[in-house]
């Protein structure tokens, strides 16, 4: 039987829970691949490591309440969820666009 992943409420994100978590590079670039709105699989991101590290950079960002995870079989698929993104788009956007900034200067 597959484990169930848990999601926090929307109620218990805080600003300080998603600044937090957006404060790691790879977290960062992980939440710009998942910007396009599309749903993700861990082939879609192009990062260096072990798959326990990327694993735990997941479910930094899943605790933060900034993704859905799903599981399909053996398949884990990861997309932006939208009500953290409504209620912090701000932050979010002002931080995605800094990111993409620093990247290409």
């Amino acid at each position: 039987m597959p484990r169930e992943l848990t999601h926090p409420d929307l109620e218990a994100v805080t600003l300080a829970k998603v600044l937090s978590a957006l404060g790691d590079p790879v977290r960062l670039y992980i939440m710009s691949v998942l910007a396009d709105g599309d749903e993700h699989m861990r082939t879609d991101f192009d990062v260096h490591l072990a798959q326990s590290t990327f694993s735990h950079h997941i479910k930094v960002l899943r605790d933060a309440g900034l993704l859905l995870q799903r599981m399909e079989g053996t398949r884990c698929y990861v997309s932006l969820r939208e009500d953290a993104l409504k209620r912090f788009a701000a932050v979010l956007d002002s931080v995605l666009a800094a990111d993409r900034a620093e990247r290409a200067g």
